[in-house]
């Protein structure tokens, strides 16, 4: 297999195995990421996509999921990702759900009509990021509502804690009600941790950039939570300590997130959970 690190697997999608159809990221200029740092975007040729796909019909023939690698592979244009998702199908014929990420603007090259053929290759889930990629909510919208059409579900990511103590509330709310105007399977949040080398730990450093503590990212997390109103699964990662949030039906749960969230607050060890972010190494 050809993998270019790092390799980055989704912790929620049930998939293995992986298959690189990219490398890096085309945007790679988040301030808070470090992760393809120095990873020139490319894409493997055929021949050697191919030759990873014989593999996995040797090794795993009966593999019903599959994520598709690295950053954002759903930025390749339709006529060079159609032909991909079909030669996977046709080395490992059981696959079901083909996984994989995305910018917004990744859609932009796509009609509707190509969405939906991407769809019926397998190309039911993916996950999309909202925080400082470089489009508007409009742009959000307008690209969601394709894939609605198309039949294609997807994830939203929030990233508490990125726009800093002095834009945190209107970050937060419109985040929440630009979620709130689509139709997510599931909305995300982690909480921001500024690693060695990014462009926002040197503009903290310089008092150019104001960081949220513990307890401002769970007082953060409880604003989207309170704005939010979408029929989905919620997620809540990185940042709260004791309180299990995680799970479907988050309307039906919003009261009770709500709740273990501002008891989390009141009561939560700010100082182990800071310990706990500052032992990670990667988003």
């Amino acid at each position: 297999m050809h993998f270019t690190e790092p390799v980055y697997r989704n912790p929620y999608w049930p998939t293995w195995p992986l298959l690189e159809i990219t490398r890096g990221c085309t945007h790679n200029k988040c301030k808070f990421c470090t992760m393809y740092k120095g990873v020139r975007f490319g894409v493997p040729d055929m021949e050697t996509i191919e030759a990873d796909l014989r593999e996995l019909a040797a090794t795993d023939p009966h593999a019903r999921t599959i994520q598709l690698l690295s950053a954002n592979p759903l930025a390749l244009p339709y006529d060079r990702l159609a032909p991909i998702l079909e030669k996977i199908n046709e080395y490992l014929p059981e696959i079901e759900y083909i996984y994989g990420a995305g910018r917004v603007t990744d859609f932009r090259n796509k009609t509707v009509e190509q969405l939906r053929a991407l769809r019926d290759l397998g190309m039911r889930e993916i996950r999309l990021e909202r925080i400082n990629k470089g489009y508007h909510a409009a742009d959000i919208l307008e690209q969601c509502a394709k894939l609605d059409e198309a039949g294609v579900r997807y994830w939203h990511t929030f990233l508490n804690g990125v726009a800093g103590t002095s834009h945190s509330r209107e970050h937060t709310i419109n985040s929440a009600k630009v979620f709130s105007q689509t139709n997510p399977m599931v909305v995300g949040t982690g909480g921001l941790t500024l690693f060695p080398g990014t462009p926002l730990l040197e503009e903290a450093q310089r008092g150019e950039f104001d960081p949220l503590d513990e307890r401002g990212l769970l007082e953060e997390v409880l604003l989207f939570v309170e704005n939010l109103e979408c029929d989905c699964s919620f997620i809540t990662h990185h940042t709260v300590g004791g309180a299990n949030l995680t799970g479907p039906d988050f309307l039906g749960r919003k009261e009770r997130i709500v709740a273990a969230l501002r008891d989390e607050i009141d009561h939560g060890d700010m100082e182990r959970m800071a310990r706990r972010r500052a032992m990670k190494t990667t988003l």
